[in-house]
């Protein structure tokens, strides 16, 4: 569910505003409605022009936003909404760009907006009579515009910047992750830095505007450790193989045995929740459907045999065991599975995998602790733990591909 106030909708996106975002508009309604009264020695105007400037600001910044939207749109890439928070905005993309050009587009279009905003104000200045409230408005809002293009220029992620920085190396290196990898190294130390500095000169200077610096630190350089867990998980499950990853948690029976006898060996002693093959001759018949034994007289289960309630390998939602695991853990989100089978090249089943499976050889790989009390849970529940969103990470790598 989308967090947030939805204010409208443009070009097919919907826009929101975060609780967040309340916190700017006060603050910098206060700071510029106070220095505005001062300069101008009207209380009422002064404030009314602090509200009206920060409510254009954001504008200017959902303008921004929607430079990336419109640009990611025309590659083809759905967005979902652009949201307003207090550190700006953020456009929520279905999938990344496909080829490390088409990133730099989208990545460029907030900046080439915010410099276009920059120049329209700043030429309204030599338009409209100087000093007066309307200039003045403008004459700030074509600095902050700048200041905003550039600021969003500084290479590394998750700024635009960084973006920017990502689809070079991408291009140099040919390898999406590797350029990720670098923009996020690079916002990380930015992000140490303007912590380590905002703070410092705060308590040195005694400048309470010092710690937005801090904070927008702060706010890099933890998505920036984010970028990083994000682009672990995904070349995790696509150096992964299937075939590391799945188990032999099933059963395969004689699938020329009776309904009776097959009740009676294995449904009534084992959990009801254990798979079956049936294979016949040497050869596999497919998965047995356990609750379609149901949907037959019990008068029929000494004439027909177990083929009877046997799904064939064809039918099944399966990968080989050489795909990678992303492919796996896409499938079953997909096709709303708690497992599927694998198959050998010879189209023999070779195992089975579910997200517990999938959960343990991705922490294995990333050395990742994961207690056997909540491994139990996820094998039982069927569902990742918090932070393992591996659902989303193979749809994604999917979307790319």
């Amino acid at each position: 569910m989308q967090a947030g106030w939805r204010i409208g909708t443009l070009f097919g996106i919907p826009f929101y505003i975060n609780s967040s975002w309340l916190i700017i508009l006060v603050l910098f309604t206060a700071i510029q409605g106070e220095a505005f009264a001062v300069e101008w020695g009207k209380p009422l105007l002064g404030w009314t022009a602090g509200l009206v400037m920060t409510l254009l600001l954001f504008a200017c910044v959902l303008l921004h936003e929607l430079g990336h939207s419109l640009t990611a749109q025309s590659q083809g890439i759905r967005v979902n909404s652009i949201t307003l928070f207090v550190f700006g905005g953020v456009a929520a993309m279905e999938r990344e760009s496909k080829t490390p050009e088409e990133a730099f587009q989208v990545a460029i279009a907030g900046p080439v907006v915010s410099f276009a905003l920059f120049a329209v104000l700043a030429g309204l200045t030599y338009i409209l009579p100087a000093q007066t409230p309307v200039w003045v408005v403008a004459n700030e809002l074509s600095r902050i515009n700048l200041v905003l293009a550039m600021f969003n220029l500084i290479p590394g992620l998750p700024l635009d910047g960084g973006q920017v920085l990502k689809a070079a190396v991408w291009k140099i290196t040919n390898n999406r992750l590797t350029g990720i990898r670098a923009a996020a190294k690079t916002g990380k130390i930015l992000g140490f830095v303007a912590v380590s500095s905002g703070l410092y000169l705060f308590f040195v200077a005694n400048n309470s505007g010092l710690l937005w610096v801090a904070l927008l630190g702060w706010f890099c350089l933890r998505n920036a450790q984010a970028y990083d867990r994000l682009t672990d998980l995904q070349e995790a499950m696509m150096q992964i193989k299937a075939s590391d990853t799945m188990s032999r948690a099933f059963r395969v029976v004689d699938a020329q045995m009776t309904l009776r006898r097959f009740a009676d060996e294995y449904l009534l002693e084992l959990p009801p929740s254990q798979i079956y093959f049936a294979a016949a001759n040497g050869r596999y018949s497919g998965l047995v459907v356990n609750d379609d034994i149901r949907y037959i007289e019990r008068s029929q289960w000494e004439l027909q045999a177990v083929n009877r309630i046997v799904r064939s390998l064809e039918e099944l939602v399966a990968v080989e065991e050489t795909a990678p695991l992303w492919q796996a853990a896409e499938r079953l989100e997909v096709h709303n599975l708690t497992w599927l089978t694998v198959l050998s090249h010879a189209g023999t089943v070779a195992g089975v995998i579910d997200r517990g499976d999938i959960v343990g050889a991705v922490a294995d790989k990333l050395n990742i602790t994961i207690p056997p009390a909540e491994m139990k849970r996820i094998k039982q529940e069927g569902t990742y733990p918090p932070g393992f969103h591996l659902g989303l990470v193979a749809k994604a790598i999917a979307d790319e591909s």
